[in-house]
């Protein structure tokens, strides 16, 4: 008898803990609609992560909840089971909606990073870069038209900054001066190609990540309509 008893409270407790999942997962489904953006195909997508990556929560609550059939059950809970059965039915239509939802999110999200070509990126990185250009360019420009007294006040100007040269020879002054100033550009211009190298990287590396979340979701979306289908199912005797 003690043994029975026993026994029977693990089924109270099972139930209790399935109850607390499924308030779990409603808490965390209000959140995840939370702020709603329809508009916005990214939101879709991470709707449905949050959705699929959490429905083992409100799987593994089904479960318990309907754990012993009706065995010692309450008149309202009797009620509440048959509530509880068809929303299974609800809920595996839901993630099968889920699907479409997802391609065309994962569609039009791919479809906005692939406009983010090359050139887009290059010509973004420039406009970043344009006042250093501007600067080398100046400077540039300051040493090809300066005579040779200006050239001896540069020096002297740049002296100050550590950064010393023969300045009784004007002309191997100047000479010297765009050396250094055509390294600075080959310098800021290797900088800019690897900025858009790394970014157009990213931005692949980004599409091929939501191609895959995209593929990891929809499939999940579909066992999860598939259980929800079977709990439903199989739980004819709460109906």
């Amino acid at each position: 008898m003690a043994e029975t008893a026993r026994e029977n409270q693990s089924i109270y407790r099972f139930r209790w803990i399935g109850y607390g999942f499924l308030l779990f997962a409603l808490i965390d489904s209000v959140l995840a609609i939370i702020p709603p953006n329809f508009a916005a195909p990214s939101w879709k997508l991470q709707v449905m992560g949050k959705l699929v990556e959490t429905v083992a929560v409100p799987l593994l609550g089904f479960g318990l909840i309907f754990f012993g059939e009706f065995y010692d059950r309450k008149a309202f809970e009797k009620v509440l089971l048959k509530i509880l059965s068809w929303l299974c039915l609800v809920l595996a239509i839901a993630f099968l909606l889920l699907i479409p939802m997802g391609v065309i999110g994962a569609f039009q999200v791919d479809s906005e990073a692939a406009k983010v070509d090359r050139n887009a990126i290059q010509q973004q990185v420039l406009r970043q870069a344009a006042p250093t250009l501007a600067q080398i360019k100046q400077l540039e420009d300051q040493l090809n038209k300066s005579g040779p007294e200006a050239i001896k006040k540069l020096g002297a100007q740049l002296g100050s900054l550590g950064i010393t040269f023969d300045t009784q020879d004007p002309e191997k002054a100047r000479a010297d001066l765009l050396n250094r100033v055509n390294q600075l550009k080959a310098q800021a211009q290797g900088q800019i190609q690897n900025q858009v190298q790394e970014q157009v990287q990213a931005a692949e590396k980004q599409r091929l990540e939501i191609r895959k979340n995209a593929l990891k979701w929809n499939l999940g979306a579909l066992i999860a309509a598939t259980l929800f289908f079977v709990l439903w199912k199989s739980t004819r005797w709460a109906r």
